[in-house]
């Protein structure tokens, strides 16, 4: 079993790298294109590469860390899962107000809907994270799911919602979205006390199916907090469309 995990991510790994590149030579010749591009390759490198190998790694002092924290699994699972949304998201902001060093204008290229931080995760992104983190935190209270089933159910739904909003051609970078959300659940799933001491069991094959698309009925639990902070702050971003001339 541990053969095919390893298959499946050196399998995900080479698409992700053999995808990208090859997205970057169509798209080299613009200007604008190109620096998200890059900024893309960024984010394997910090967050996929770095991170989650950083992540995986230590992956046994960090459990250690966590069980000893005197709070609810639950609870803890959240916060943690929350925490690397918010260092992914700070990785993809970087990116985005490196523009410059791309050879663009901050706005002309991005990745993310502004370049504030703060703007990114609460009005755009990781806000909407949490209501599906709690949903998983619920769920696996009573199902053990494995690291490796979460990192690829949550990386799927990740998928998914890409493709929802910037379209289905982002289908075709699986590898990418998969890496981007399954290392937000990896290791706070992997950080659980065992399924024995949380009376969880083992899920059947639709239950499996089901959590792709069952967190996604949480979202609304926070994601209308900004529209009733600022209810005419910009959407879907602050940038104009990128060029792709």
């Amino acid at each position: 079993m541990h053969g095919k995990k390893n298959f499946l991510i050196i399998l995900l790994g080479t698409w992700l790298f053999v995808s990208t590149l090859a997205i970057t030579a169509v798209i080299f010749k613009n200007p604008a294109l190109r620096a998200a591009s890059m900024m893309e390759w960024g984010v394997i490198i910090f967050w996929i590469i770095i991170c989650g190998g950083l992540m995986y790694h230590f992956r046994e002092p960090v459990r250690g860390v966590i069980l000893k924290i005197r709070l609810p699994s639950q609870f803890k699972f959240v916060i943690f899962a929350v925490s690397l949304a918010l260092l992914e998201e700070a990785i993809t902001t970087a990116m985005t107000n490196l523009a410059p060093l791309f050879g663009a204008k901050i706005g002309e290229a991005y990745i993310t809907a502004s370049a504030n931080f703060f703007d990114v995760v609460f009005f755009h992104s990781a806000i909407n994270f949490v209501g599906p983190f709690i949903f998983w935190a619920f769920a696996l209270k009573r199902y053990d799911f494995s690291p490796f089933a979460a990192f690829l159910i949550f990386g799927i739904s990740g998928t998914l919602a890409e493709a929802s909003f910037g379209g289905f051609e982002h289908l075709l970078e699986f590898g990418l979205w998969i890496f981007v959300y399954g290392l937000m659940i990896f290791l706070p799933v992997y950080s659980l006390p065992d399924a024995e001491k949380r009376g969880a069991i083992k899920p059947r094959w639709y239950h499996y199916v089901a959590m792709v698309f069952l967190p996604a009925l949480f979202v609304p639990l926070f994601s209308w907090i900004p529209g009733v902070v600022d209810p005419n702050h910009a959407q879907p971003t602050h940038f104009p469309p990128l060029n792709i001339r």
